[in-house]
């Protein structure tokens, strides 16, 4: 009697994973290395500081990716998850910064809080799996695609369309004079044509790294272009070593804590719906327990954020988008890529390289990968039924329109208490909160009588690029 590996738990090729590995690496490298960079800055550390806490984040990253993925006693989704800052903790540590009560040590003792935080509230937020039958994960897996696909056109056009800078003292806001210039646009459609070409006409290991093809040609195009300066990476040093609690005991203090374990709630919730994609893009089923797991990794990878000088952790949802376009299922590529972020966190030369590919190269690649994921969300749509429940129609029409409200007007809840703000500036958990009570009040907190529920969804349903 045989036993049949699934395809999450293969080993492949020690090539194919370094390859497979790296592009991951290279998908979330931007938003991996964005946190740091905004709070070094509001707490106007030094360069060398700020260049630190690059390097830690870096060094966290592949430590909380390792737990996800390869999972612990009671740790652990063991699926293909890249762990990454969340930028629901930006606004939160942003005023925090501003406090001289509470500055960095005080940012540090409230993500450590809320690490703790995490791993005991884990089990209590599994248990709304039930409240996530296919016609609520499938809405919200919409929308996380269609918000990241602001990511991905924001590269496109190199970077924000305006900047903030700080000038006498005083902040401001600035057109971004390099957005959307015609050079940039063109190596964004170059790598988006490049990527499409490979998974065309390419075949096999070709085709399962074409968005890695796709950024080291747009790579050597910028490079030919002038666009892609490699001044830093001559500068960089070769190593370093990520000390924790560079900076001093971690201070505690009560309304922090408690802001930060408000933006853990957040973070879980994102994540649960983060891992029930995953595993309709796997065909891996998800349980309670395993989304116990998942979740308490995310609390431990921000305990270990805060130990070793940085922010909290959860699953980067632009690698599910890449997942999503290859087909690779294993986990242990992003167990490699883990691995490579560790790499990276200790040899800032080699950071520095990754960190010198333009934004208008990811652009072309983030489009392809970002609309995957809308488009995992709306084929778990065709397996709800909306003909004999018209209902369904309702839950899938509102949310939506829920989750665009961040999207397409910031400022829209701008009068309402700041308190709410983490809550109310995340489209995805908007999404979810209306799904889950538009479902519940129209078929029930049972789910939908009629529809799979999301693990047989999971079972029948995968589709592979």
């Amino acid at each position: 009697m045989t036993t049949e590996v699934h395809p999450v738990d293969q080993i492949l090729p020690t090539p194919r994973l370094l390859a497979l590995g790296l592009q991951h690496v290279l998908v979330m490298y931007a938003g991996a290395v964005a946190v740091p960079l905004i709070i070094g800055r509001a707490l106007k550390l030094t360069p060398e500081e700020v260049a630190f806490l690059i390097s830690a984040d870096l060094f966290a990253c592949g430590l909380a990716t390792l737990v996800q993925c390869i999972g612990f006693p009671g740790v652990g989704i063991r699926l293909p998850v890249m762990m990454g800052v969340t930028f629901a903790s930006v606004g939160p540590m942003l005023s925090m910064a501003a406090a001289p009560e509470i500055g960095l040590l005080g940012i540090y003792g409230s993500v450590i809080a809320a690490g703790i935080f995490g791993i005991a509230a884990a089990p209590f937020i599994s248990r709304l799996l039930p409240l996530f039958p296919p016609v609520v994960t499938g809405t919200i897996i919409l929308v996380i695609g269609i918000s990241l696909m602001r990511v991905g056109i924001n590269w496109a056009g190199g970077g924000l369309p305006t900047l903030t800078k700080v000038i006498d003292g005083i902040p401001g806001t600035f057109p971004n004079p390099a957005y959307g210039q015609l050079q940039g646009l063109g190596i964004s459609a170059f790598v988006l044509l490049f990527i499409l070409a490979m998974i065309r006409w390419g075949s096999g290991f070709f085709a399962n790294v074409s968005v890695l093809l796709g950024i080291i040609a747009g790579a050597i195009v910028a490079g030919v272009l002038g666009v892609m300066h490699l001044d830093k990476v001559l500068a960089a040093p070769w190593g370093d070593v990520v000390i924790p609690l560079r900076f001093g005991i971690p201070h505690f203090h009560l309304v922090p804590i408690i802001t930060m374990c408000i933006v853990m709630i957040v973070v879980m919730i994102e994540s649960l719906g983060m891992f029930l994609a995953l595993g309709e893009i796997t065909g891996k089923a998800i349980d309670r327990e395993a989304l116990s797991r998942g979740l308490r990794a995310d609390g431990v990878g921000t305990l270990l954020g805060g130990i070793f000088n940085t922010f909290p952790y959860t699953s980067f949802s632009q690698n599910v988008g890449l997942v999503s376009v290859t087909g690779v299922r294993s986990r242990w590529v992003t167990v490699t890529g883990g691995g490579i972020m560790l790499l990276l966190g200790l040899l800032p030369k080699l950071a520095a390289l990754v960190e010198a590919v333009p934004l208008v190269v990811l652009g072309g690649a983030g489009l392809v990968m970002f609309g995957m994921v809308a488009a995992t969300g709306a084929r778990i749509l065709t397996s709800v039924d909306f003909k004999t429940n018209r209902f369904n129609l309702f839950v899938v029409a509102i949310s939506v329109g829920f989750g665009m409200i961040p999207l397409v007007a910031p400022g829209f809840f701008r009068n309402l208490p700041r308190d709410l703000q983490p809550l109310l500036d995340s489209g995805i958990l908007l999404c979810a909160v209306v799904a889950v009570i538009l479902n519940a009040f129209f078929n029930g907190f049972g789910g939908n009588a009629t529809a799979k529920t999301g693990a047989a969804a999971a079972a029948s349903s995968v589709q592979h690029v």
